[in-house]
């Protein structure tokens, strides 16, 4: 099952925890000074139920500004983001700090809702909506679709669950596969079981028993039980938010911001490497030194912004940096943050590690900002999986050697590596062997499958879904011969069945619904009826009153199955049987008399020349007799 995480962002009383509640029926506002004051503090979870019968998690993030740093903690490890805005406020002050953050950690799937809209009427409504449209235009969240919602009356709800259904469904699920990693958000003790640990795991899986490190503390711990949602399993994958119980570890060993993680997969670290861009609204340029505030994860750490090749970075600009920090910190390569100001807070910049385990650096040094430039590509491997991903095509060893400027070397030995790791396909071939990554392949697959199965609904006389057909829809930019080795994989990997022009789902057969089989053997019968005078196929049917479409998808089904044969150009049918014994009658005819004529025909089989000469051709075509002067000799 898919495991997605959508989490809430808006500014402070603009209905994000009255939505949660209507939407799962959970109270997320859990602390009592929570409840008290109407607002959230910390982060809330909760599971939603979709029409389709998916599953989703719910983070409800606090809006205030003053609880901003706990937002961050949650919206990091999202795959959807709610904007809730409030009809009769519009667009407010921790707004348009939540849509900085949003487009800082370029979470792109995005709904913006419109909360208490039974407050307005609505013209206002259309105001409102189109100041938002207007605001969001040059952000992730330009496409992201306005429902106008109301928590109170309940009203567009059962739209929203529509559209978050939709975004689900459209969401590529987390790589289960991979090293543990799993930042957390919330520590706290329970009675006669210790230390719980919480957080949204991001990659890799943790199963009961497991050895975890815990960074950048250094500590090691096993891992007792396990809850997702509120539910005790064996184990947890990516994308899920989990509950982790830990042995031999005290609340005060662990905080918001340490990572559980495989022992010994990473390395704290006081210095990375970054790419950062000073957003559009910062008040004034980030000089170089600067004391920032960085979130990283669940971590927040202070620490300077080092410019290596500047001394100030104007609004709106981006640059390689440097970031020393105060405290150690977890990252991983192609992690995104955020920075906020020292004093006064307020969200300014943001971006993405290039080494999260960096040297120190000399500044104004071109050779510097070079490597840094090579580095942001990334590692060998990491090339060559973010561009084999980023074609979603069969591509060949060559093609990805000019793709990523690596030798064939290097690219043969991190492909034997991705593809002992199961993320890339290979698919087989008689000359070079083509690539994809594991995942495009089973979205194929899947696609493919869904395609074929609709098909077979649809058409359930018809042999399958023609090859052509599938190549022109959906594997155009294939060519012909490319498209079979691929259709040959599917095929021995049981995703398909393959014929000489269609492929069929595995589960499809030649057996009819009761309905198409009565008709079937109706319109047999008529036509064996004429023996070898049969009727035309319009005569067989007319009687069934037919409509042409189905008439015609009945002919094919009977001539694909060998029950119907056609002779000559002329719409004249015999049934295979019939043929077969016209066939022995004028062959041994044949052999008793050397020869045989059309009339000889005509009356040994009792039929007339509209019949015979269709016949006597076909049998000449098929080279079972041969025309000489006005009679037929075997071959």
């Amino acid at each position: 099952m898919k495991h997605i995480i959508i989490g809430t962002a808006g500014h402070v009383d603009h209905g994000k925890t009255r939505l949660i509640k209507t939407l799962t029926g959970t109270e997320t506002d859990r602390l009592k000074e929570e409840q008290e004051r109407g607002i959230s503090i910390e982060l809330g979870f909760a599971q939603l139920k979709l029409p389709s019968g998916k599953q989703a998690g719910i983070v409800d993030v606090p809006g205030h500004e003053r609880f901003i740093k706990n937002m961050l903690a949650g919206v990091g490890g999202i795959d959807l983001v709610m904007l809730v805005i409030a009809a009769d406020e519009g667009v407010m002050p921790q707004t348009k700090e939540h849509v900085d953050i949003i487009q800082l950690l370029q979470v792109k799937k995005g709904i913006v809702v419109l909360t208490k809209t039974d407050l307005v009427d609505e013209e206002w409504l259309a105001l409102v909506s189109e100041e938002i449209r207007e605001y969001l235009m040059n952000t992730v969240l330009s496409q992201a679709p306005i429902i106008p919602v109301s928590s109170l009356t309940k009203q567009g709800i059962p739209e929203l669950l529509q559209v978050i259904d939709k975004f689900v469904e459209d969401t590529e699920e987390r790589i289960s596969s991979g090293k543990l990693r799993l930042p957390i958000d919330r520590v706290f003790s329970v009675t006669g079981f210790g230390t719980v640990v919480t957080g949204t795991l991001q990659s890799g899986r943790v199963m009961i028993g497991d050895t975890v490190g815990i960074m950048p503390q250094g500590f090691v711990s096993r891992v007792r039980s396990i809850q997702v949602h509120g539910k005790k399993v064996d184990q947890a994958r990516a994308g899920q938010r989990t509950a982790v119980n830990l042995t031999n570890i005290e609340v005060d060993d662990v905080k918001r911001g340490s990572v559980l993680v495989t022992p010994n997969s990473v390395e704290p670290s006081h210095r990375m490497d970054v790419k950062l861009l000073l957003l559009e609204s910062a008040a004034k340029p980030l000089k170089n030194r600067a004391r920032v505030r960085l979130y990283l994860g669940t971590d927040e750490i202070l620490g300077r912004v080092r410019l290596l090749d500047r001394e100030e970075l104007e609004p709106n600009q981006e640059a390689y940096v440097q970031l020393e920090l105060e405290q150690e910190g977890i990252a991983g390569k192609g992690d995104r943050f955020v920075i906020r100001s020292y004093s006064p807070m307020r969200t300014i910049a943001g971006g993405v590690v290039i080494d999260p385990n960096a040297p120190k650096h000399k500044r104004y040094r071109p050779e510097v900002i070079e490597e840094l430039t090579t580095k942001e590509k990334g590692t060998p491997e990491e090339l060559i999986d973010q561009y084999v991903a980023a074609k979603q095509a069969l591509l060949n060893q060559e093609e990805i050697m000019t793709g990523t400027g690596l030798s064939e070397q290097v690219v043969e030995e991190n492909l034997s590596k991705l593809v002992a790791e199961q993320r890339i396909k290979i698919i087989a071939t008689d000359k070079k062997n083509l690539l994809l990554t594991q995942a495009v392949y089973r979205k194929w697959c899947q696609e493919v499958k869904s395609m074929i199965i609709n098909y077979h609904r649809e058409f359930p006389l018809r042999e399958g879904y023609p090859k052509e057909e599938l190549r022109s829809r959906k594997f155009s930019s294939i060519n012909n011969k490319n498209f079979q080795y691929l259709l040959t994989e599917m095929a021995a990997d049981g995703i398909i069945k393959l014929f000489d022009k269609t492929l069929a789902s595995p589960e499809f057969g030649d057996k009819l619904a009761d309905g198409h089989q009565k008709m079937i053997n109706n319109i047999m019968a008529t036509i064996e009826e004429g023996n070898f005078q049969p009727p035309s196929w319009a005569e067989a049917v007319k009687k069934y009153r037919i409509k042409d479409a189905e008439a015609q998808e009945y002919l094919q089904y009977l001539l694909r199955t060998g029950k119907l044969l056609k002779l000559g150009d002329e719409e004249l049918y015999f049934p295979v049987e019939k043929y077969r014994e016209a066939k022995e009658k004028i062959i041994k005819f044949i052999k008793d008399h050397q020869e045989i004529t059309v009339a000889q025909t005509r009356d040994l089989l009792g039929t007339s020349r509209k019949y015979i000469l269709p016949l006597l051709e076909f049998l000449d075509r098929e080279r079972i007799t041969r025309r000489v002067g006005d009679s037929r000799i075997l071959v």
